[in-house]
């Protein structure tokens, strides 16, 4: 060995220096992840003890916005948000499907978590397009047809509903056909797609079968509109044959290609 030669030498001090071993680098890895952990658990605790067990972030108010017809007391009131509770846990979901029930007025709520300490309510209500008149007071239908209040006068501007289906012949079998409540969505249709100017002098929507909804309108003018089909080309129709014959108290649209007008 004595007469080992300077390369071999060289290969062997290589050979020494080397990486250092493999077990001394996984127990430092593991030392890593076990501080790591307690770190997280250390300061895991303080922010669970914020949200849930302080008194920093607690329900202490309502805010409500977006009412029309409602009052904030009372959406408040119907909302039994749980004052005094960790902010965090309240049921949204839940709140919203309160008053959802409660007040059908209401077409759409966001119930949001305003920190640190409050519970905003937006609401949107419902808009009435038609009114259905029941004894002395009035039910409101909105856009979708759905009949959400009933109120004891009627809100201005807002044509009212007469469902006059006749029990015999055409009319009888459309009632048959669609049925009481898409009747009143194809009347709702109507509505919505009279001309502005047109509406403003609505002051009933009268629907006789599917096929057959006409306009009272004031001054004892009528419009025939037909089916609440095609309601875009019979809008534009009816503007111009207004223009065109402003004394005719009535107006033939439901088909838009051929109308008609008479009477002065």
């Amino acid at each position: 060995m004595a007469g080992s030669t300077t390369a071999e030498r060289g290969e062997r001090q290589r050979e020494s220096s080397g990486p250092p071993p493999r077990p001394r680098s996984r127990r430092a890895r593991l030392r890593a992840i076990v501080l790591l952990g307690l770190a997280l658990v250390f300061l895991g605790i303080p922010a669970v003890w914020l949200l849930y067990g302080s008194d920093w972030l607690r329900a202490e108010r309502v805010s409500v916005s977006g009412t029309r017809v409602l009052t904030p007391a009372q959406v408040e009131a119907a909302a039994e948000v749980p004052l005094g509770k960790p902010l965090i846990s309240v049921d949204t979901d839940a709140i919203e499907t309160r008053l959802r029930r409660k007040l059908p007025r209401i077409d759409s709520v966001d119930v949001i978590r305003s920190w640190p300490h409050g519970i905003d309510l937006k609401v949107v209500e419902r808009t009435p397009v038609l009114i259905v008149q029941k004894g002395g007071k009035f039910v409101e239908v909105d856009d979708d047809g759905v009949r959400f209040a009933t109120v004891s006068e009627a809100p201005k501007g807002v044509p009212a509903l007469e469902l006059t289906p006749s029990r015999a012949g055409s009319a009888a079998a459309s009632l048959r056909r669609f049925g009481e409540p898409r009747l009143v969505r194809a009347a709702v249709g109507v509505a919505r797609a009279v001309p502005d100017a047109v509406a403003h002098e609505t002051r009933t929507v009268k629907v006789r079968s599917y096929d057959a909804i006409s306009l009272e309108l004031r001054g004892g003018r009528t419009v025939l509109w037909g089916s609440s089909e095609k309601g875009a080309a019979k809008a534009r129709t009816l503007t111009a044959l207004m223009k065109a014959t402003p004394d005719a108290r009535y107006f033939d649209v439901s088909v838009p290609t051929a109308p008609a007008s008479s009477g002065s």
